[in-house]
């Protein structure tokens, strides 16, 4: 028998369940990536993993269960993006890189989406007394045997440039550059462990030796070695890259620097982008500006190195670009619907 408490309780049962419903539906909106395991692949170099821990942070809070990533070289992380074996990166250098993308599969198998970094820059420095003492401002200049003897370090006669690691993709310019430019004969890029490489080189520096070396920009070694102050860019006679694409912009600051000027595109496993709109639109919006990352990587130098610190500093960056980083998140959940 229906007694007036029943009839009574009855309603309140419902009136709860919708309310329980509609609370249901918000948790599942503010976090659609919820049920969804990601797999972020980066390069081994680990100045480059804090954009993406905060891309990592962007993803967790929309809900999303991000793995450990994956570390390899450039062309691997292209190919296990392609293959689904990875989901997302935001380390393809776009010009540099677009070998790599192209050969695993391009816009077939991956996505390109958003501009996490533009205006990064690559070139090549000698110390500032060396330049301004035997009025060096051209790469060109070491064609000169007497020249490029000032920076031979292992006395073969031979201007020894500190270079790129193999599988950066940097590596194929420089060795293109030295050709190009009818270098061959007097300079040697020295290829190994990079940050090593640096090490002995900025040494060298500060003992007083000449030095020649590769860098590039967002990095820590610009505030360790300051163009201008320090050091000084040497420009290239005219504009040549391997891929023969030589209209792209290569000058920074007034000077024809032989490389690219490049922006940083995140990449997504295209089926991954498709299932997941939310994914790929945070990463559509994900930017971070050079001269943070270059801050950032002078911590790491300062002993401030281990994936705990470069997640503690993603955090702290998140925190002061709050807003912004809520209106990522917004757009993101937005595309979800």
């Amino acid at each position: 028998m229906t007694t007036a408490l029943h009839r009574r309780a009855c309603p309140l049962a419902v009136s709860l369940l919708g309310v329980l419903a509609a609370t249901t539906a918000v948790a599942d909106a503010d976090k659609p990536g919820e049920g969804v395991t990601v797999t972020p692949i980066f390069p081994t170099i680990t100045e480059e993993h804090f954009r993406g821990q905060v891309a990592v942070i962007g993803l967790q809070e929309l809900g999303y269960d991000v793995e450990t990533p994956k570390e390899t070289d450039y062309p691997t992380m292209m190919m296990a993006l392609s293959y689904g074996d990875a989901d997302f990166t935001v380390h393809l250098w776009d010009k540099l890189h677009e070998g790599f993308y192209e050969r695993a599969g391009g816009d077939d198998t991956m996505v390109k989406v958003g501009d996490v970094m533009t205006g990064v820059s690559q070139g090549y420095l000698i110390d500032k007394k060396t330049a301004e003492e035997y009025d060096i401002d051209s790469l060109e200049d070491l064609r000169d045997p007497e020249v490029a003897a000032l920076f031979d370090t292992n006395d073969d006669g031979k201007a020894d440039l500190t270079g790129c690691n193999p599988g950066w993709g940097c590596e194929v310019t420089i060795d293109h550059h030295l050709a190009a430019y009818d270098l061959m004969d007097t300079v040697t890029q020295n290829r190994g462990s990079y940050f090593a490489l640096m090490a002995d080189t900025i040494t060298r520096y500060e003992q007083g030796q000449p030095i020649l070396y590769y860098t590039w920009v967002p990095q820590w070694i610009t505030a360790k070695l300051v163009p201008g102050k320090d050091v000084v860019w040497l420009e290239v006679p005219y504009t040549d890259l391997p891929d023969g694409n030589n209209d792209v912009n290569t000058e920074v600051d007034g000077k024809n620097l032989g490389f690219a000027v490049d922006t940083i595109k995140a990449v997504l496993n295209k089926d991954f982008a498709e299932e997941n709109p939310a994914a790929r639109e945070f990463l559509s919006h994900l930017s971070i500006s050079p001269d943070a990352e270059s801050a950032q990587n002078l911590k790491m130098q300062e002993g401030e190195s281990s994936e705990e610190d470069i997640r503690r500093h993603a955090e702290q960056w998140v925190d002061a670009h709050r807003e912004e980083f809520d209106e990522w998140l917004n757009e993101a959940r937005a595309a979800a619907e």
